[in-house]
């Protein structure tokens, strides 16, 4: 890459970016205007943004931003969660954190509670607290390569003993058009990251810029479209791919700018906001369950292959069961407990590889011959 240093790049415009307005550096958003009368107009002039993730949140949980800027996304947050709730923004340039950090305490004047605040890290790199680093060099200066191996030692256990973002310990990770301003190279590093800081049930709701083509070499290496929030644009797909190979499961696009916010050598480029959700790991245990399709498609395929066709009873372990019953399934399943409640510690290992139908008499019991008084529920009035 013909671009020297992506995050020197970037610092440096964004600096400026936090110093006065730039033009450009993403396309407009229009926020819910309730939010903004308490967020300074400093804040909002220096806002570059491609979406607004905030409008996903609820009341009461713990939001990281990823790239928080001058932190309006953070004081919109604050307010989505509540007093309850607690927000965590996570951002590389001095310039933009000034900013946050100077209008915080009118921010949280305003609302009359303080729930936001703001750390330097690299969002490819939520182990490491900058500013953790900071102190503990000026303390350790690097006069050779002994000190500098000791250095590299010390990072390490930074990042495993005193991590910016402890792991498993936010509910939402946010973030709006800046993955895409991170070396395509560490693209893969920033999911995992994403991935390892969100809680067992936590989600990612993220707006960044992607493109309908794969950005070719010479347009990655020009720094100018490259902090523009353009050359290091995911395409839709790969955007999707990326959450995929992160672990994530029921993937699903919010939001898709209709018409493109920029077009260069005939690339649209475009906001996309994408919501997706951590939590499937564990074992496949047998526990007699089943979940029946209720359309509209004829059928789906789920993030571990099962294919199930509408109206059918499908066989589901314990793990799937418990999914499809939360967001973003549980509105398209009807779900079918046993009438025998299997204990889990009884319960048997499951067979995910294929898709099985699941017979009623297994949910009911195959010496389950109850019958019900007819006119009881044909009566005007009752279930008829």
């Amino acid at each position: 890459m013909a671009i020297a240093n992506v995050d020197t790049a970037v610092r440096d415009r964004y600096g400026e970016g936090a110093r006065q307005r730039v033009a450009d550096l993403c396309c407009p958003v229009d926020y819910d205007p309730r939010y903004l009368e308490v967020i300074p107009q400093e804040v909002l002039e220096r806002d570059y943004g491609c979406g607004d993730p905030s409008r996903h949140l609820k009341p009461g949980e713990t939001v990281l931003d990823l790239g928080s800027g001058t932190g309006k996304i953070c004081f919109i947050a604050a307010q989505a969660v509540g007093p309850r709730g607690r927000v965590i923004g996570v951002d590389m340039t001095h310039e933009m954190l000034e900013v946050a950090r100077r209008n915080a305490p009118l921010v949280a004047q305003r609302l009359g509670y303080s729930n936001v605040e703001f750390r330097r890290g690299r969002i490819q790199d939520l182990g490491l607290d900058l500013e953790e680093l900071d102190r503990e060099l000026a303390d350790r200066p690097v006069d050779g390569v002994d000190q500098l191996l000791t250095v590299e030692t010390m990072i390490d256990e930074l990042r495993t003993r005193r991590p910016m973002i402890a792991d498993g310990s936010v509910d939402v990770v946010v973030s709006n058009c800046v993955l895409n301003l991170v070396e395509t190279e560490q693209k893969t590093q920033l999911f995992g990251e994403i991935y390892r800081v969100l809680g067992p049930r936590g989600r990612a709701v993220i707006s960044d810029i992607v493109a309908d083509e794969e950005v070719p070499l010479a347009l990655q290496q020009d720094p100018e479209l490259w902090t523009g929030c353009i050359s290091g644009a995911l395409t839709e797909e790969g955007f999707v791919a990326a959450f995929e190979a992160a672990g994530f499961h029921g993937i699903r696009i919010l939001d898709r700018q209709a018409a493109p916010w920029r077009t260069v050598d005939g690339i649209e480029f475009r906001s996309l906001t994408i919501e997706a959700f951590k939590g499937k790991e564990g074992p496949c245990l047998e526990r007699q369950q089943a979940v029946i399709y209720t359309g509209p498609f004829k059928e789906v395929v789920d993030d571990d292959g099962h294919r199930i066709a509408r109206g059918v009873r499908f066989a589901v372990c314990d793990k799937t069961f418990e999914l499809f019953k939360r967001e973003p399934y549980c509105d398209h399943f009807a779900l079918v407990e046993p009438r025998d409640e299997i204990p889990l510690a009884e319960a048997l290992p499951f067979d995910c590889s294929r898709s099985v139908l699941r017979h009623p008499r297994e949910t009911k019991g195959e010496g389950y011959r109850h019958t019900s008084d007819d006119a009881a529920c044909c009566e005007p009035g009752d279930c008829c």
